[in-house]
């Protein structure tokens, strides 16, 4: 897992771990243990960056308490995040609950409200575990699927047409750079729809889009 490079976050880059499922839509739940309230909330998500936006809008949602743990699990970008809990009580057992249902493209957070009664490092390790396991109760899974990063260059006044497209197909359009003729997308594709995908978004585009490194 990498490091994320932000307070409060860490990698864990020796753990193996071989995802087999993935949530087919965000799932939630809620347990209260000694006056602290823990919601946990669970997304699938192809990406950091989208990740990273689901977690400012847990923050946004519910914007006085007191903790946000988080973890990811993507191929090759993953995080561990306690947010302020003691190390090890919270995203880790988290990412074990993840770890043992062999869950993968997925976010994990468990917003927790302080009730004013201190758990101790066992009692937060229950509280999270359980806060997971809650809001899996109501979970249906598809088989994990592996994404590609495709780069793509398309010319600058089809930007909007290529984003609508993308919305539509379900792709994250990814970063975006510019060079003097032309916009450039690293698209994150289902591996084993590449070729179809592709082949749908150029066709929305009159063809006008070019692969970079193919």
């Amino acid at each position: 897992m990498t490091h994320a490079g932000r307070p409060g976050y860490h990698g864990e880059p020796s753990i193996p771990f071989s995802p087999m499922q993935q949530l087919v839509a965000p799932v939630r739940a809620e347990i209260e243990i000694r006056k602290s309230r823990f919601i946990a909330l669970l997304y699938p998500v192809g990406s950091r960056d989208e990740a990273m936006r689901l977690l400012a809008g847990a923050r946004s949602d519910w914007p006085d308490a007191r903790h946000y743990c988080a973890v990811l699990l993507t191929p090759g970008d993953s995080m561990l995040n306690d947010d302020g809990e003691p190390s090890g009580t919270a995203a880790r057992p988290m990412y074990n609950v993840l770890q043992h249902k062999q869950i993968g493209n997925v976010l994990a957070i468990v917003v927790r409200y302080f009730g004013g009664v201190k758990l101790g490092a066992g009692g937060l390790v229950r509280a999270y575990t359980q806060a997971v396991n809650e809001a899996l109760k109501d979970a249906r899974f598809v088989e994990c699927i592996e994404f590609e990063n495709v780069a793509v260059a398309i010319p600058f006044s089809r930007e909007a047409r290529l984003r609508h497209l993308c919305e539509e197909a379900g792709i994250e359009p990814g970063p975006v750079s510019y060079d003097s003729a032309h916009a450039v997308f690293t698209l994150r594709i289902p591996a084993n729809e590449r070729r179809e995908r592709l082949e749908a978004i150029r066709s929305g585009l009159s063809g006008q889009l070019r692969l970079i490194g193919d």
